[in-house]
């Protein structure tokens, strides 16, 4: 008499919740090691701390941003298209001008945000802002 053994049937891989499992795993593997692209806001060169430079009057542009989209240069309101040919001129006629940039705390951020886009399209180097005092 001959005993039959049974063939042990092994589990079938693709069955089992180990391939889920792995593919879990490799997943939050790739999130966690994967680079991700942070916008960094504004890229500014800033000077040195205890540095000094010296500016020539003629290659300052003074620009305030007021409230109410208003925007003063040389003490004359301009518009936003008028300013950008007016930064234009004189970058070609003074290759090191500044810009100063003078900003009204009520000013909305995206009016900021297009002076300085308008400045970093004409690649001006040499551009400052700040916020002006409240009068009160």
């Amino acid at each position: 008499m001959t005993i039959r053994r049974k063939k042990k049937k092994l589990p079938d891989i693709a069955n089992s919740g180990v391939l889920s499992d792995i593919a879990f795993l490799l997943i939050i593997f790739f999130i966690v090691i994967a680079v991700f692209n942070v916008n960094k806001g504004f890229l500014l060169l800033l000077p040195k701390k205890d540095s000094t430079k010296i500016v020539n009057v003629k290659d300052i542009i003074k620009v305030q941003l007021l409230e109410n989209d208003r925007i003063i240069l040389d003490n004359a309101e301009i518009m936003l298209p008028d300013l950008e040919t007016t930064v234009k001129d004189n970058l070609l006629a003074y290759p090191n001008m500044t810009l100063l940039l003078s900003i009204h705390p009520e000013v909305p951020y995206q009016q900021v945000v297009r002076i300085v886009d308008i400045v970093r399209k004409l690649k001006v180097e040499n551009f400052s802002f700040s916020m002006m005092e409240e009068r009160t």
